[in-house]
Parts: C-alpha cells; sequence; structure tokens
C-alpha cells in the first residue's frame, strides 16, 4: 500500500561571495508518493555546496602554443626587376594657377569670369546684350551667333493664382541645333513673349546632346524613348525618304540635321513631353564604332 512521506524544508539564507549569492524563496510541504522507490530527505549541507560551488575559469588566451613574434615567419613577395616606387603626394611639384584653371574648366566647362584657359566660348550658353539706337531706346538682345538655329515649337499662357489676382505668364519652348548631329530642348516662362523664348533657348543650349547618324543622314539603328506619359518610337529609314513625323519629334529631327527618319508619337500629346522623349531616345543610340570598340572586335566581325 502507498505511503506519503512530508519533507518540510525551511527558507535558506545563503552567505556566501556577493557575485554567487543565490536567494531561495520558502518552500511549502508537499506530499511525495511513492510505491517501489524511497525519496531521502535533502540535507542542507548539500544545497550550501552547490550554491558555493565557483564556475571554472574561462581561458582567454589565444596562443598557448604559438608566440607570434617568434613562430610566424613574414615572408612578403618579391619586389619584380624594374620596380620603380611612385612619388609622395607631397613630394611632386605644385601645380600652377592655369593647370589648376585648365583642369577645372576640363570638368565643369568654361567659367562666367569671362576667361577661358582651353580657348572656349564664354558665350556659348548665354545670348548677349546690345544696346541698339541712343538715349532712351530700349535695349533689344541679340541671338548668340554660335551656329546654332532656333525654333519654337510652343508657346502657352500660363496663369497663377496669388493673393491680389491672377498673374498671367508665358511659357515658351524652343529645340536649338546646327544641323550637324547637335540639338537641343529647352523651356521658359517669362511675362512677355520675347523674353519666355529667350530665355528657353538659353535653357536649350545648355541641354545640347549629339544624335548619332549614317551617312545617309539617318539613325544607326532602331529606338525608343519616354518622358512621363509621351513615349516616342524612331526608325532608320531608306535615302530619300524624308523625316516622317509630326509636332515636337519632327521639328527635333530636322534641327538635329537627321534627313531620312521614321517617328511615331505613343501615349500623350504633350509638345514638351515628345520632345525630350525624342532626346531621350536619340541618347539611347550608338554608333557600330563605339559597339566595336566596347567589344574589342573589328567592325566587320558585327555583320556575321
Amino acid at each position: 500500500m502507498a505511503s506519503s512521506i512530508i519533507v518540510p524544508i525551511s527558507s535558506l539564507s545563503l552567505r556566501s561571495s556577493p557575485s554567487y549569492c543565490l536567494p531561495i524563496p520558502p518552500l511549502k510541504p508537499f506530499t511525495v508518493l511513492h510505491s517501489a522507490v524511497s525519496v531521502p530527505p535533502i540535507s542542507s549541507s548539500l544545497i550550501l555546496s552547490v550554491a558555493r560551488a565557483k564556475p571554472p575559469d574561462v581561458e582567454t588566451t589565444f596562443f598557448e602554443s604559438v608566440n607570434p613574434e617568434e613562430d610566424v615567419v613574414y615572408d612578403p613577395p618579391e619586389v619584380p626587376e624594374g620596380f620603380v616606387a611612385p612619388p609622395s603626394f607631397d613630394e611632386g611639384p605644385l601645380e600652377s594657377e592655369d593647370e589648376i584653371a585648365a583642369a577645372y574648366e576640363e570638368l565643369y566647362g568654361p567659367a562666367y569670369s569671362g576667361v577661358s584657359v582651353l580657348g572656349n566660348d564664354i558665350y556659348v550658353m548665354d545670348s548677349k546684350m546690345k544696346k541698339v539706337g541712343g538715349f532712351g531706346s530700349k535695349a533689344r538682345k541679340e541671338k548668340a551667333r554660335d551656329g546654332f538655329d532656333e525654333r519654337v515649337v510652343q508657346v502657352r499662357r500660363v496663369t497663377k493664382v496669388v493673393k491680389g489676382g491672377k498673374q498671367l505668364h508665358f511659357r515658351a519652348i524652343v529645340v536649338v541645333g546646327d544641323k550637324k548631329g547637335q540639338v537641343g530642348v529647352g523651356v521658359g516662362k517669362a511675362k512677355e513673349v520675347i523674353s519666355a523664348v529667350q530665355k528657353s533657348a538659353i535653357n536649350a543650349r545648355r541641354n545640347i546632346v549629339t544624335v548619332p547618324m549614317t551617312k545617309y543622314l539617318t539613325f544607326p539603328h532602331r529606338s525608343e524613348g519616354d518622358y512621363g506619359a509621351a513615349k516616342v518610337m524612331l526608325r532608320p529609314a531608306s535615302p530619300g525618304t524624308g523625316v516622317i513625323a509630326g509636332g515636337a519629334v519632327r521639328i527635333v529631327l530636322e534641327m538635329a540635321g537627321v534627313e531620312n527618319a521614321l517617328g511615331k508619337q505613343l501615349g500623350s500629346n504633350n509638345a514638351l513631353n515628345n520632345a525630350r522623349a525624342t532626346v531621350v531616345a536619340v541618347m539611347k543610340m550608338k554608333q557600330f564604332r563605339d559597339v566595336a570598340r566596347e567589344r574589342g572586335i573589328p567592325m566587320e566581325e558585327l555583320w556575321k
């Protein structure tokens, strides 16, 4: 018959080092039922010995049998024959102001100070001001004589609502090009139509891109470009076809000097977006010699 044994355990106060002090909460008496196995009572000395036992020390030495200063041999690679150590940055001669100005102009273009070290045209991005007539006459702006022709694509009235009412401005879209492969699209706003056209022409000269063309004045391959909701498709054409396109696409191709091409506007009819989409499609094109140079093969291999 199973019997019950009541084993009372009182709370113990362990007084050891602060790092190993384990407080034990008071335990209530509990009953252990057994039939064949007898549970011996737990002595307080056993609990104190387990609580006072310290954990083994952890070894943190990584080099027990190896001395990195004596046992490890440093064997650098041999210096090749004819090797000349490069000079230090501080040992070289100092650059002159002209060399610094030439390097800056080569990276960022001519400055607006009116001085060009490399001989570039400092007025290529701005139109020139010239007064015509005597005292009291208005200043008239002349077009920059840089070889670029201008074509106005669109002039629209834009209204801005302000606190005192409405302000009327004009927005002009202008395409400039030299009809030799250089073309740019610009936009400008002003209170007068003439000022808006001049500002957009300056903006177009700052966004000049190069159009790759073959000897038949057409594109080297097909291309597509999109800008916003406008999408433009460009295709090369045989000699004598002419420029079969409409809207802003035709103006951009004519100002670039393309004489045989096919163009199609897909999507939006916005003149500015279509003109910029045409520029994006043109920038994706590459000449055959550029592709052959990148691949490292002669041009004859491209047609095999």
